[in-house]
């Protein structure tokens, strides 16, 4: 379903709902008002139909109620928030307004995934799609940050905020779920538990809760290499014995093992109030969520690569926040300290037949990439909030961060060294048939100083503003090399690897950024606020070697592939908070978004490996909508609607140049031969290019309806649909960019609930929907080297339907 193609009735349903309504995010009640729903994303607590930003919370009720998960449930219920889902290999790709990095191409193991939008954890900064249990509620900010929070954000902030340990009461959940899933042979379930026990009563408490996530997966990989560098990794398939002979097979590969959980200790006294918490979080993954459909022919829920591609990451921080009252203000201290470790292997082998360099010639070519990274990160925020009642008001911080990274990816290709000799190509053998080696260690580090100043010029009208000023200076050293071809052409022992390349390089930048907002209260139940926002995204390091002088490698970068520098929007929204009696609220928000220096994926000169670029300027415009209505006491609507244009509006020469074309006589980067190719329409983008990763349109609209029983239970209908329209894979469709079609999700659900305990039968993707939502690379790779059909295109694919029972239990003294 493309753009022409569009559910326009469902899209129409949820403007008309949205502006006929209301959402607010919060769960709905079920008595004559809506919830009132108190949040601290300003650093004071307020009702959220009180505050002058674009903001969305999302409730303990609700995230229960429609069993929300995980990052990709949230952004289906933020008006402008898009997560592309690729399964739980890969990090999520978060855009907010249009504003992406990584496009729609697939993360392999990167941490990163919330350089455009910031996420924490309570009050510490912490990348991690956090599964959703046990949560207070979920906060989402639109818009640049960086004058409230320590680290400064892009795009906007999602805040988790857990339940903390409760110091008069004892309490204990338990929870489950089992479910069958769509194309797999396999049941799923997740299981786990909540206990709070105050220690001394009023002042001291312990929380506890931990869950494990078995999925079973649904991804057939039917095209296994039984022995890399022996086996035909294409044998003639109208032979099953040939094919037997040579290639195996794996069912429903794609599994997700997550256990997560954390511990916490809180001491609250007459003027402070101290939490020290340990979250962990280990996936596990068994392989992408992919199709080889367009390339190798595969089904829709069938991978075609040669080895399997597991990944198991490890995520854990230790955070202290102590909050003290000094009278005149409120002092916060928040102090954390993360880990995360990686380790995971990729099938590697259709890079390596691109490039060209004869790997085609030996008929039982296979590659794989095994990756390891550990880094950690310590942060550190102190903000003082004044607590006057007068009409000026103010927050003041300092934040500090430091990040390292060990990186290390090794590619490997069994059996080719052997064939090289046996070729007389070569002399020795390289056994571990290690090809290629990359080390980056990478040290990150940045200050930062923030605050607001407000004013409430009369009952009605205020106005704030606000500053910023950072520096960061990212460091790293790299470590190149080619074992294989240095001992099989230039006699190293194989027992060695000696450096094609050694580098140092930095990047640093230091800059001051500024927030204006004015709000007015026209009337009791509806304001309207004007926001003036700068932010940043820090620049930063490439994980790719750099190319020797001359260039003589299949893979590296050149000097202005090396780094990138940071990028910077400056915001503008008008907007709209009402609230109509105790059953309806409408928000709404227009805004236009500047950007400079944009960052954009690109493919390396070398190699066409996957960078970072800057691409000039862009824009975003657009408008989101959301609103609830308390039809009766008992039936409720919500509703949301974004439109988001965001396109180029500079020319980007050469943003999608690669290959051995762009070369000269001396193997040096030529990119005249590039702006001279007739191709290069295709290589460049172009003012007006509309950007990659995002949607035009997006939409959601839920109903919820409950039925009184006898004995005090109660039944809920749900019922829930987000419709999204197409996505581009590349800037303006150029360089074999595609349109990916939009979709539409229904989920529905019935909860019995009676004495603490919540029975929910429930159907996720109802109509059981097929769409890709991303791909690798472009289809100018669907195609043959030698006698080999490349594989590397590959589109991601949406979860099918799954239908299951959830059963929570509360209780307690």
């Amino acid at each position: 379903m493309g753009t022409k193609t569009f559910q326009l009735s469902t899209l129409s349903a949820a403007i008309a709902s949205a502006m006929m309504t209301g959402y607010t995010g919060p769960a709905l009640a079920q008595g004559p008002a809506l919830e009132e729903v108190i949040v601290t994303a300003t650093r004071r607590s307020a009702s959220v139909q009180d505050i002058p930003i674009n903001i969305t919370a999302l409730s303990s009720d609700l995230i229960a109620r429609e069993r929300l998960q995980d990052l990709s449930d949230i952004a289906r219920r933020v008006p402008g928030m898009n997560v592309i889902d690729q399964g739980s290999r890969a990090a999520d790709v978060i855009t907010v307004r249009g504003l992406s990095v990584e496009s729609v191409s697939p993360t392999d193991g990167d941490n990163t995934g919330g350089e455009t939008v910031g996420t924490y954890v309570g009050e510490i900064p912490f990348y991690v799609d956090l599964r959703l249990n046990d949560m207070e509620r979920v906060e989402v900010l639109i818009g640049p940050q960086g004058t409230l929070y320590g680290a400064g954000t892009l795009a906007g902030a999602v805040r988790y905020i857990p339940n903390r340990p409760q110091t008069d009461e004892f309490s204990v959940q338990v929870r489950g779920d089992v479910y069958d899933l769509e194309e797999s042979s396999g049941l799923g379930y997740e299981a786990g538990g909540t206990i709070n026990v105050p220690l001394i009563e009023n002042t001291l408490a312990l929380r506890a809760s931990v869950d494990y996530y078995d999925d079973p997966g649904f991804i057939d990989y039917n095209f296994l290499v039984r022995q890399p560098g022996i086996s035909n990794p294409q044998p003639n398939f109208n032979n099953p014995a040939d094919v037997a002979a040579n290639l195996t097979q794996k069912n429903d590969v794609n599994t997700d093992e997550t256990l997560s959980g954390r511990i916490g200790l809180r001491y609250t006294g007459d003027s402070l109030d101290a939490n020290l918490t340990y979250y962990y979080q280990d996936s596990e993954s068994g392989g992408r969520q992919i199709n080889h459909q367009a390339a190798f022919g595969t089904e829709k829920y069938e991978a075609a690569h040669r080895f399997l591609e597991p990944l198991e990451r490890e995520n854990d921080l230790l955070a202290l926040e102590l909050v003290a009252d000094l009278g005149f203000a409120e002092l916060t201290s928040a102090t954390g300290y993360s880990t995360y470790e990686e380790d995971g292997q990729r099938d590697q082998t259709d890079l390596l037949l691109a490039l060209d360099y004869g790997y085609e010639f030996f008929p039982s070519f296979v590659g794989f990439a095994r990756d390891t990274a550990e880094e950690d990160t310590f942060t550190q925020e102190l903000r003082l909030v004044s607590t006057g009642d007068g009409p000026l008001s103010w927050i003041v911080g300092g934040f500090y961060s430091h990040f390292n990274l060990d990186s290390l990816s090794q590619e490997f290709t069994p059996g080719y060294d052997q064939f090289l000799v046996d070729d007389g190509a070569g002399d020795l053998l390289r056994p571990d048939s290690l090809e290629y080696y990359f080390l980056l260690e990478q040290e990150i580090t940045e200050v930062a100083v923030f605050g607001e100043i407000a004013y409430q010029i009369t009952d009605a009208w205020q106005v704030t503003v606000g500053a910023r000023w950072f520096d960061f200076e990212d460091d790293a050293d790299s470590f190149l090399a080619f074992p294989l071809l240095d001992t099989v052409f230039g006699g190293v022992p194989a027992d060695q690897i000696l450096p094609t390349t050694e580098t140092s390089f930095k990047v640093e930048d230091d800059d001051f950024l500024f927030k204006f907002n004015t709000s007015y209260e026209i009337n009791d139940d509806m304001m309207g606020y004007f926001t003036v926002s700068e932010g940043y995204r820090l620049g930063g390091v490439n994980q790719i070697g750099p190319c020797p002088d001359p260039v003589d490698v299949q893979v590296c970068g050149l000097p202005n592939e090396l780094t990138y520098t940071s990028d910077t929007t400056v915001n503008y929204e008008l907007g709209l908070r009402s609230q109509w009696g105790n059953s309806v609220i409408f928000n709404a928000a227009v805004y236009y978004i500047d950007w400079e220096d944009t960052q954009l994926d690109a493919p390396s000169l070398i190699g066409a490996q996957p960078i970072t670029a800057n691409a000039g300027s862009a824009s975003s415009t657009g408008i989101e909508l959301a609103g609830s209505w308390l039809v009766t006491p008992d039936f409720t609507l919500t509703a949301s609607y974004s439109y988001t244009k965001a396109e180029l509006t500079d020319d980007a020469p050469c943003l999608y140049a690669g290959g051995l074309d762009y070369l000269d006589a001396n193997g040096q980067a030529d990119l005249a031969a590039c702006l001279e190719d007739p191709l290069d329409l295709q290589a460049s983008a172009y003012d007006g290019d509309r950007l990659p990763g995002s949607p035009e349109h997006q939409g959601f609209i839920a109903a919820n309806y409950g039925i009184d029983l006898a004995a005090g239970s109660r039944v809920e209908l749900d019922w829930s649909v987000t419709t999204s329209s197409d996505i581009l894979t590349k800037a303006g469709e150029r360089n074999f960019g595609e349109s990916l079609d939009g979709y539409t999700l229904h989920n529905a659900s019935v909860n019995w609930l009676q004495d603490g305990i919540r029975l929910s039968l429930y159907v996720d993707n109802v109509l059981n929907e097929f769409a890709e939502t991303g791909v690798r690379t472009d289809r100018s790779f669907i195609r043959q080297q030698g006698d080999f059909d490349l594989r590397r295109y590959f589109n991601d694919v949406l979860r099918p339907r799954q239908v299951g029972l959830r059963f929570v239990y509360d209780f307690g003294s």
